[in-house]
């Protein structure tokens, strides 16, 4: 590659087996990576979405054409949008998996996930601390109000309360998956 290219995203126009163009950025650079892309839909990746139904098909690729992974049975798994079509989006699940679902799948949204098996006490305020409110459990998942300073506002079953960002699975900005 010419090194006047070297801080650049590369793009390829793929052409899907039915007929669709898509247009998908390389980053070239570890800046490049973590910077935002604007896709086909008009929004940028990465972003985080949340899984629509219970019974979702993961493809290997944009089409369902292609071979079935495995299958999401989770609404409202957050999940991160790493690459798209018109039509498809490529994500990545909080376990690493990266797989192809339909847009029409995908709900905008914002859950995230305590990984962990522990579960996480939920703050009055955004401060170490603050009061208890609530508990997060284990494995399970919240909707996203807001994040600031490091710090993200979740609801749960009725229940309120802040988590350090670094708690959850679905609020870091940065790409979750390497492709």
């Amino acid at each position: 590659m010419p090194s006047n290219c070297k801080h650049r995203s590369l793009e390829l126009v793929i052409a899907l087996t039915v007929g669709t163009l898509a247009t998908v950025a390389l980053p070239t650079t570890a800046r490049a990576a973590d910077a935002p892309r604007v896709t086909p839909s008009g929004l940028e990746v990465p972003r985080y979405v949340s899984l629509k139904y219970d019974r979702i098909n993961a493809r290997n690729g944009p089409d369902e054409a292609h071979r079935l992974l495995w299958v999401y049975r989770a609404k409202g798994l957050p999940v991160q949008v790493v690459a798209e079509t018109r039509e498809w989006r490529r994500i990545c699940d909080p376990e690493g998996g990266l797989s192809w679902v339909h847009k029409r799948v995908t709900d905008g949204r914002r859950t995230v996930m305590r990984i962990q098996p522990a579960p996480l006490a939920l703050l009055a305020s955004p401060r170490d601390g603050a009061r208890i409110s609530a508990w997060l459990r284990g494995r399970s998942t919240a909707n996203l109000d807001k994040c600031e300073k490091g710090w993200c506002r979740l609801k749960a079953e009725g229940s309120r309360g802040w988590a350090r960002e670094s708690e959850i699975w679905g609020a870091a900005p940065a790409l979750q998956c390497k492709s």
